[in-house]
């Protein structure tokens, strides 16, 4: 596995002290960005913000998409101060008396339960969001299919359709969101089942979710844009309006987790590392299960003078006081005390997951490549 470390993210390791550091390759973004909305031409683009609310992410994924997908009142609230006027549709399971009243300023709602559409008390745009029980084989995450607590299956539309007449709701059409870590022929397949069913009920309007498959143990496979955006424009049919929800896909290739070594030992035999940070910072590979990829960056340092440095297996751990906080399992490296450990992928589902007070260790320092 080759893995390229930008010049400014080798720049900013170069001066790394204890204090670990993200690196959000901007310029990168940007790229990739643009070549994602080329390829999806003729349909819409909601960036999901939970991936990564970073204000400065953000303001370079707006003019490529076509709004951003919240999930709360506090993500609502974020966007609105970075960006006041950009389209916001909401979403989420469970939604306070607080999250409803902001239904009227939203470019659509959506909406999870019929009694979550009795509680709507004001004039929205909405979308049902549909569960249906279709195949979700292969998905590294499902989020429907079956009985999950997201969304509604047909007997819940139906309660919600007869609802209607008697709310003050505007339904626009349908969404969803029934499985992660797809590539591109199972989402085209899930978005004709999302499609049928929704022609069924007479819509026009269809928010197909996101869930684009992104290897931790590949980066160099990427998720196939181009057969994605032209599967969708061979469903679509003549006045229909087609909106995806990527997330991860778009922003996990432009960010860099820098954390410095402390520590190289030995215990019953098994070598590990000990990082200056942890997965109190970057709780992605121990939720997933995956190794995080990473590039070590030698800077020599009393353990390397030493002689501390070999090429062997080796498990790079954090400094919590908890054998789960593991970023990498028995692989490969010759690194020492001093050098910097470089982990890829680190731009989504990374710092905003991770629980930053656990030992109440220094939050890390925030760089930006434009």
């Amino acid at each position: 596995m080759s893995i390229e470390v930008p010049a400014g993210v080798r720049k900013v390791a170069e001066s790394l002290d204890d204090v670990p550091a993200y690196v959000y390759d901007l310029a990168g973004l940007d790229r990739h960005a643009a070549g994602v909305r080329a390829a999806l031409a003729g349909t819409e683009i909601c960036y999901a913000v939970k991936a990564n609310p970073d204000p400065e992410v953000l303001r370079v994924l707006a003019p490529h998409v076509d709004g951003f997908e919240v999930s709360s009142g506090g993500e609502f609230a974020h966007i609105r101060t970075v960006l006041p006027e950009v389209p916001l549709s909401f979403g989420g399971p469970g939604k306070t008396g607080a999250e409803l009243a902001l239904a009227p300023s939203a470019y659509r709602w959506h909406v999870e339960s019929p009694a979550e559409l009795r509680r709507l008390r004001e004039p929205a745009d909405v979308l049902l969001r549909v569960n249906l029980d279709v195949p979700v084989a292969g998905a590294a995450l499902a989020m429907g299919g079956g009985a999950t607590p997201f969304g509604m299956d047909p007997g819940g539309v139906s309660e919600c359709l007869a609802l209607l007449g008697s709310s003050p709701v505007r339904l626009r059409g349908v969404h969803a969101h029934l499985a992660s870590g797809l590539a591109a022929p199972g989402l085209l397949a899930l978005a004709e089942a999302v499609l049928t069913y929704g022609r069924s009920l007479g819509l026009r309007e269809f928010n197909l979710g996101g869930g684009m498959a992104v290897s931790y143990t590949r980066p160099e496979e990427r998720f196939d844009w181009a057969a994605y955006g032209a599967g969708l424009r061979e469903l679509a049919r003549p006045g229909e309006t087609l909106r995806v929800e990527p997330g991860r896909a778009l922003t996990a290739y432009c960010g860099w987790y820098l954390t410095t070594v402390l520590d190289v030992k030995r215990v019953h035999g098994e070598r590990f590392a000990v990082l200056s940070g942890g997965t109190h910072h970057l709780r992605t590979p121990v939720t997933k299960g995956h190794d995080q990829p990473f590039v070590v960056l030698p800077r020599g340092g009393p353990g390397r003078a030493s002689g501390d440095g070999e090429d062997g297996p080796v498990t790079l751990v954090g400094r919590l006081c908890t054998p789960k906080d593991v970023f990498a399992r028995r692989v490969t490296a010759s690194l020492a005390v001093g050098d910097v450990v470089a982990f890829a992928m680190a731009g989504a589902y990374a710092w905003n997951i991770s629980h930053h007070d656990f030992l109440m260790h220094p939050k890390p320092e925030f760089h930006y490549l434009s």
